[in-house]
């Protein structure tokens, strides 16, 4: 188990370190011995997410579910205790009763619902929490039909905090993602060997269409390669699931970009659906993988009707220009022009929104359910031709 220093030309991971909290082959075998006389936990799926990105450095530089100065200091101001930015808490839910039982100091067996041991928590702290609070500051709502807040609801009352290690292992991602997989360091090497310095990452949980590919290239025309990093993670039971979406990556890639300018590797994290400070997070996090710069469109990791159109953007102005270290690149919603006869935004195209083709994710399914073929204004045959298939799949 080390902390990694930096050590090649991309940019420093967050707070300067990489962490890696997987456990030795030697520690990994101790842990196994003593975990059946230990307490347990078992993790939510969002819990059992977090707890493989902190030990994989996803998180750096959190080291473990989150104390109470941290996990305040999150909440209030998008900042750890030690005023290094960070929008989200991350943090480990128990009851009244679980904390109660469990001794000052005490080292916790983490285990997925199943059983299956995947770690331990030192835990340094058990603490209260109020949860409306979080939900209104990080949510920004407290309305619980907001599938982030429904799952901050859920959890029990009170926090455990303190340092985990991890028995090396994958993330819950879908199996389709397993062949696109890479740890931060494995990320951060294929970037250096490719002799990137400047990297442009991009998120997604939906297949990439016109819009999308128009924003990355236009980005990439700046930046020595992109990092094409999907979401594979836990997402809403709606969102087009995971095997289609790397398929539809898969095919645009093969036949819109240049090979040695775009890595498409998997970001294995729990869609949270917090909107403008997920978008933060997302850029931070990035940033361990070895991105100088991050696309944030319109709603960015938003969900329904909380979130305005660009608030994802504006909230970036929370923090002093350069403190973030990751670059922002702001794009306005795109769309295909007709009368242009090419991508454009509302700052390059002059035209009425008759002459726009500009469809939503709800009507593109709609489309599919139907079995209709989205226009090739808004996404390229190749893909049409997945999620087509796809759908008549069932």
């Amino acid at each position: 188990m080390t902390i990694a220093p930096a050590s090649d030309a991309l940019i420093a991971p967050h707070g300067g370190v990489l962490v890696d909290r997987y456990l030795g082959a030697a520690e990994a075998d101790d842990l196994r011995r003593r975990a059946p006389s230990l307490p347990s936990v078992v993790l939510s799926e969002r819990e059992v997410s977090d707890a493989h990105m902190i030990a994989q450095g996803a998180f750096s530089p959190i080291e473990g579910f989150m104390g109470r100065a941290d996990y305040l200091h999150v909440v209030e101001e998008m900042r750890l205790a030690d005023g290094l930015p960070w929008p989200l808490p991350v943090t480990l839910s128990v009851n009244e009763e679980q904390a109660d039982a469990l001794p000052d100091g005490a080292e916790v067996a983490l285990r997925d619902a199943d059983g299956a041991l995947l770690g331990i928590i030192a835990v340094e702290e058990r603490f209260a929490y109020d949860k409306r609070r979080e939900a209104q500051l990080v949510y920004g709502t407290t309305d619980e039909a907001h599938p982030g807040v429904a799952g901050l609801y859920a959890q029990g009352g009170m926090l455990l905090g303190g340092p985990v290690t991890m028995l090396a292992g994958m993330p819950p991602i879908d199996p389709a993602a397993h062949a696109h997989y890479r740890r931060p360091a494995e990320v951060r090497e294929a970037l250096a060997e490719r002799g990137w310095r400047t990297v442009v990452g991009f998120q997604t949980r939906n297949p990439v269409h016109r819009a999308h590919e128009y924003i990355q290239k236009t980005a990439l025309e700046t930046a020595d390669g992109l990092l094409l990093h999907p979401l594979v993670g836990a997402t809403k039971a709606d969102d087009i699931p995971a095997d289609v979406r790397m398929r539809c990556y898969q095919a645009l890639l093969e036949g819109y970009y240049p090979a040695d300018r775009v890595l498409l590797s998997v970001f294995p994290a729990f869609m949270r659906y917090a909107g403008p400070r997920e978008a933060i997070f997302h850029a931070i996090v990035r940033k361990n993988y070895g991105c100088s710069h991050f696309i944030v469109g319109r709603d960015h990791a938003g969900v329904g009707s909380y979130y305005g159109t660009y608030d994802a953007q504006r909230i970036f102005s929370a923090f002093p220009n350069g403190e973030l270290g990751v670059t922002p690149l702001f794009f306005e919603n795109s769309f295909y022009c007709g009368r242009c006869g090419a991508m454009a935004t509302s700052k390059t195209c002059p035209h009425p929104p008759e002459a726009r083709v500009s469809l939503s994710g709800t009507q593109v399914r709609e489309m599919l359910a139907k079995g209709q073929v989205p226009p090739d204004e808004f996404t390229r045959p190749e893909v049409a031709q997945v999620l087509i298939d796809a759908y008549r799949a069932g």
